[in-house]
């Protein structure tokens, strides 16, 4: 009977840290991992979109995922995103992760060629035989990647016994119902979009994996709380609340993760570095945003969190 409890719960997706000349910093990396372990996350989501791994190479993901690994001294659940845009780097990647010790690796079906599911199902199997005694779960985030993940292809995938369930960061909460449906206890569905955090838990998600929690995770943990306790009117006053929050990191012309990665070194002291181009970097007037969102944060904090 395989462990599903560890998936169970608020996890932060990691984001990209980088030095002044934008390269990885490993130092930047062990601090992100040593605040999350202090806030009391259940795990780490390491190299997907927030960690800008499109636009990282093979090398600098190894260096993120060793760190953290290091870091985290098994006080948190790992998966690491392997999905490279070609099944190569993705095996070596999933090697690299399964010999480092992580919980599960995870992998976004391959972009732009629109591949036929036998041949998505391949490459997934592919990074998963490569990591025998690794835990495996799906990436489905459609309105990036361009695949959506069907229930025929998920019922393909579930043939291969590593695969222990669904990443789902589409829109439509009725998704979340699909998969739980489909698969039973056996399998664990995460929520992706986090300004659906307490809709996707009511439809049947086990846990959350979202990029905006490590700006604020305390007020994820709240929430998952209230859901667990079955107060959902403050939970819906919750989330209501972290939406707004969402709405002002994403109100500026820099890219969501640069305004975050501001908003920590406002609120926590925590210097992650900028993003990686082509993503656009804060300018001025972002930092006055950033502000309001770090305010809005302590704020709701000092509201919600008991």
């Amino acid at each position: 009977m395989r462990d599903l409890n560890k998936y169970k719960g608020v996890i932060p997706a990691f984001y990209a840290c980088y030095d002044d000349q934008g390269e990885i910093s490993p130092e930047r990396v062990q601090a992100l991992t040593k605040f999350h372990i202090e806030k009391g996350v259940k795990g780490v989501y390491v190299n997907g979109s927030s960690g800008e791994c499109i636009y990282q190479s093979v090398a600098d993901r190894k260096v993120v995922l060793e760190n953290v690994v290091e870091a985290a001294e098994g006080k948190l659940t790992i998966i690491a995103h392997v999905a490279c845009n070609n099944t190569r780097d993705s095996i070596e990647l999933a090697k690299h992760a399964e010999k480092l010790g992580v919980d599960a690796i995870a992998a976004i079906p391959p972009i732009y060629f629109r591949l036929p599911e036998y041949a998505i199902a391949k490459y997934w199997n592919d990074m998963s035989d490569a990591a025998p005694e690794t835990d495996f779960i799906i990436y489905n985030i459609p309105q990036l990647a361009g695949v959506n993940l069907t229930p025929a292809l998920y019922e393909e995938m579930r043939k291969n016994p590593r695969v222990i369930g669904v990443k789902n960061s589409s829109m439509p909460v009725q998704d979340i119902e699909t998969f739980a449906s489909a698969s039973g206890d056996d399998y664990i569905v995460f929520n992706g979009p986090d300004e659906q955090f307490l809709g996707g838990r009511i439809m049947g998600a086990n846990g959350g994996i979202g990029g905006t929690y490590g700006a604020m995770p305390e007020l994820f943990l709240a929430l998952d709380e209230l859901i667990k306790n079955k107060e959902l009117e403050t939970a819906k006053e919750l989330q209501y609340a972290i939406n707004r929050i969402i709405s002002k990191l994403v109100s500026g012309h820099g890219n969501m993760y640069g305004m975050i990665k501001e908003v920590l070194r406002i609120n926590e002291d925590l210097d992650l570095g900028s993003v990686r181009e082509p993503l656009p970097a804060l300018v001025e007037d972002d930092l006055a945003i950033a502000k309001e969102a770090a305010e809005m944060i302590t704020e709701t904090i000092k509201k919600y969190v008991k």
